[in-house]
């Protein structure tokens, strides 16, 4: 027989599970944690399940006698549970019990893990970043139930006021997803964040992304947001990110085992040809393509690129990650940091970190026109890793042209690094972590 020990060190599993007691009565625990006591019987040839509430406020002692009182009823033939009214009610009650007891942060948590094995590893980062940043200090202590419209409002507008409109839509969007995982799993019937998608701010109509594509001018973006108060990690992610013409998300993300052809120790004679083999499930590529090995995009690194790498590996070499977070050494950058270290620097408006793309596309495409050699265009293309059309192509792209790759990536670091000083400089007062 069960006792009231047993009841209490019952854990929630991923699955719903019983424990039995007599009688019929039996401990139903919920994947949530919420624990109930349950009977079933059969009365004129139907199964029926009774609940008697759930545990511990409804003590063991009192589930047994609730038992057999209802046992009684069913030996004189008279259906315990009521009217099929008493019964709806009785699963509403559990129901709101249910969401009492979970809070939007816990709720959140279960959907990002479920959610997460759909998701390149960096964006299923910034999506439980993001709701750690700006919703759970807010509500995540809240029960889902007790979230209302008005409430999820003012969540938003707190980030609509500091100007990121875009994050304030996709923070709206998740909050909804996660209120759509918990009405599916029955814990409420409402998803407040559905209501206020019309109340938000409209975006700002979208341009190009704010790129200054001069080199001699870009150069200055790396003098001013190197000579700030930012962490060396910042700096070397920055520079790293301007010198290899990759998404920020894709520097973010950057682990070491990604790189390839660097001897770090110095100990055997070159020549080397440094890559970079970015995965393809860290490609901003449909999903169709994200599992795929001949998707995976290989930059080939110049010397100033290694050299960053070198002086980031004394900081994080006993790292996972290349770049990690200031607080936590097991996630990336924050998706943030390098666009706040230019706005400090001087530059809001004016360059963002997907910049340095177009400012790479637009000087080599520039230089390409000039020698007539119009075949470095197609190059470029490869180089900023966009996917052609034809899936065929592209596997047989990902490596095609390496040599050329690594000529232009050279004399774009040339251009952008001329008169700059080693990465080692930016090590000024960090320390060693890992």
């Amino acid at each position: 027989m069960l006792t009231d020990a047993a009841a209490k060190r019952a854990e929630k599993r991923d699955k719903p599970y019983k424990i039995a007691d007599a009688g019929g009565l039996y401990l139903y625990v919920a994947p949530s944690g919420l624990k109930s006591w349950r009977m079933k019987f059969r009365l004129h040839g139907k199964e029926k399940l009774l609940t008697f509430g759930p545990y511990p406020e409804v003590k063991l002692s009192e589930a047994r006698e609730k038992r057999d009182v209802a046992r009684a009823q069913i030996r004189e033939h008279v259906d315990p549970s009521g009217a099929r009214e008493r019964a709806r009610m009785a699963k509403e009650t559990a129901k709101a019990e249910e969401a009492k007891q979970i809070t939007f942060e816990k709720a959140a948590r279960t959907w990002h893990d479920l959610q997460r094995g759909r998701w390149a590893l960096v964006h299923a980062d910034d999506v439980i970043t993001s709701l750690e940043r700006d919703v759970f200090p807010a509500i995540g202590a809240k029960p889902l139930g007790v979230i209302d419209a008005p409430t999820v409002l003012k969540v938003l507008r707190v980030v609509e006021d500091r100007g990121s409109i875009e994050t304030a839509k996709r923070l709206r969007q998740r909050m909804s997803a996660v209120y759509s995982y918990a009405i599916s799993e029955g814990i409420v019937t409402i998803d407040p964040a559905a209501a206020v998608g019309k109340a938000l701010k409209p975006l700002p109509k979208k341009g190009k992304q704010p790129s200054i594509t001069d080199p001699d001018e870009a150069r200055e973006v790396l003098i001013a947001a190197e000579a700030s108060g930012a962490s060396p990690i910042t700096k070397f992610a920055s520079r790293f990110l301007a010198l290899t013409q990759a998404r920020p998300g894709m520097v973010r993300g950057l682990e070491w085992s990604e790189i390839e052809g660097v001897d770090w120790d110095d100990a055997l004679f070159g020549p080397f040809l440094p890559i970079w083999r970015v995965p393809a499930r860290r490609m901003k590529l449909v999903l169709d393509m994200k599992d795929e090995e001949a998707f995976e995009h290989i930059i080939p690194l110049s010397w100033q690129a290694v050299d960053v790498l070198r002086a980031a590996r004394r900081l994080t070499g006993r790292n996972k990650l290349v770049f990690p977070g200031q607080r936590h050494s097991h996630k990336p950058l924050s998706e943030n940091a390098i666009g706040y270290l230019y706005n400090r620097a001087g530059f809001h408006g004016r360059h963002v970190p997907h910049g340095w793309r177009a400012a790479f596309s637009t000087t080599m495409n520039t230089l390409a026109k000039k020698r007539r050699r119009h075949e470095d265009a197609d190059v470029i293309e490869l180089m900023l890793a966009h996917v052609p059309e034809n899936k065929v192509k592209a596997a047989y792209d990902r490596a095609g042209h390496m040599e050329r790759r690594r000529e232009l990536s050279q004399e774009w670091s040339d251009l952008l690094m001329k008169g700059m000083g080693r990465a080692d400089a930016l090590l000024s007062g960090a320390r060693r972590s890992g």
